[in-house]
């Protein structure tokens, strides 16, 4: 059973990530650095770049603040409000 689902996940796995390599006519006409890697018009300019840098950052920033606070939260306060919904139950 466990060689099955191995199997399965494997199958499905290479069969997901065929989509996501670009067409040889989508990476013809892509920079250098986005080379069969995307879909579509590439960036028209260098701002372009900038803005999914920044973006990059900002999602990085987000999911690790939110992992951390998830696992650790800080508050331990006895008047913090989320003991207004904790206690009337």
């Amino acid at each position: 059973m466990k060689v099955k689902q191995s199997i399965l996940v494997l199958v499905v796995g290479l069969l997901a990530t065929t989509g996501l390599y670009a067409c040889p006519v989508c990476e013809r006409n892509q920079p250098k650095l986005l080379k069969g890697v995307v879909h579509g018009a590439g960036p028209d300019s260098q701002w372009d770049y900038l803005i999914i840098g920044i973006v990059a950052i900002i999602v990085v920033l987000t999911l690790f603040f939110s992992v951390k606070w998830l696992v650790k939260p800080g508050e331990k306060q006895g008047n913090h409000i989320k003991r207004t919904v904790l206690n009337e139950s």
